[in-house]
């Protein structure tokens, strides 16, 4: 995949989601928008780049070897 950020929508409301993607290394980057029909659902946008998410990725590995 040529991807550059992996992002979460997540409801603002859904702390496990969030907790989740915080310990997958992703941050907030503010308020988002789905497209419709969910135009109005409250999202919070959590990313990391393409970088961080392999360098976290192999960093678990190691952890596991």
């Amino acid at each position: 995949l040529d991807w550059s950020d992996v992002i979460h929508s997540i409801d603002p409301d859904n702390a496990a989601s969030i907790r989740l993607a915080e310990r997958l290394g992703a941050r907030y980057r503010g308020p988002g928008r789905l497209p419709e029909p969910f135009a109005e659902a409250k999202i919070g946008i959590w990313a990391q780049s393409r970088a961080q998410w392999f360098a976290r990725r192999r960093a678990h590995d190691l952890e596991i070897a």
